[in-house]
């Protein structure tokens, strides 16, 4: 672990933040800022700033979490996640490597069929069109 990064999340992220961005955590279902959020713009990593998902890619799963049939390409990294008794796949900002979130095989079947359930504390939305 880079210790000098790890602080300088730190000083950046709020405590709720750095605990799902840097620890893996997750934040309760349907009380995340963009659960409903219908706007228009960009999604992009609270840790680092790079761009992760467009709008016009956000579904209302109806899971609690903001959920995307699709990530930007080459904006995130999976990884096996074996954790919890589960068998999952975890979504990683490809620019910093902080939790994102897990990606699902029962998204919309009309588009990719994946669900990218990603907490909303990960996010900020630039607004404007895609």
């Amino acid at each position: 672990m880079n210790v000098a990064l790890e602080d300088g999340f730190k000083k950046k992220l709020t405590d709720d933040e750095y605990r799902v961005l840097r620890e893996k955590g997750t934040e309760a279902p349907f009380t995340g800022e963009y659960v409903h959020s219908k706007e228009s713009g960009t999604y992009r990593c609270k840790a680092c700033g790079a761009l992760l998902f467009s709008s016009d890619t956000k579904f209302d799963s109806g899971t609690g979490w903001p959920s995307f049939d699709q990530a930007l390409p080459g904006a995130v990294a999976l990884h096996d996640d074996n954790e919890h008794g589960m068998v999952r796949t975890e979504v990683v900002c490809a620019n910093c490597g902080s939790h994102l979130g897990h990606v699902f095989d029962d998204g919309p079947q009309e588009t990719t069929g994946k669900r990218y359930c990603i907490n909303s504390v990960c996010l900020d939305l630039e607004k404007g069109d895609n």
